[in-house]
């Protein structure tokens, strides 16, 4: 009889800490896997970006002169990358200006391209 209860215990103290185990790697993923590395974006920088991205296409399409419609937005952690297409130089020097002066946004990379005449 006490055999049988040493494997009890036995068995108890491996279930245990299995268990210990798995909660702390669970604990530790959830907590460091929400944190950002210089490659990667916590979730509220991800978050932060996406309503950036939002907050630039609105101010791009408010301006009362172009409405900068084949321009595409992208967003790392503050800083707001342009690409697509616009017809002049002074549109694509309108559209890094106007993303500029949009709240929250650190730095823009103006990667517009001005559609040859040809």
């Amino acid at each position: 009889m006490n055999n049988e209860r040493n494997i009890m215990k036995i068995q108890n103290s491996g279930l245990c800490l299995l268990l210990c185990v798995g909660l702390s790697t669970a604990a530790v993923t959830t907590f460091t896997g929400c944190a950002g590395n210089q490659y990667d974006r916590s979730t509220g920088q991800y978050i932060d970006d996406k309503s950036l991205i939002v907050r630039v296409h609105d101010a791009l399409h408010d301006n009362p002169e172009y409405k900068f419609d084949d321009v595409n937005i992208d967003s790392f952690r503050g800083t707001v990358q342009l690409s697509g297409f616009v017809n002049t130089s002074d549109q694509k020097s309108k559209a890094g200006d106007i993303a500029k002066n949009v709240q929250g946004v650190q730095d823009v990379v103006n990667n517009i391209t001005v559609k040859s005449t040809d």
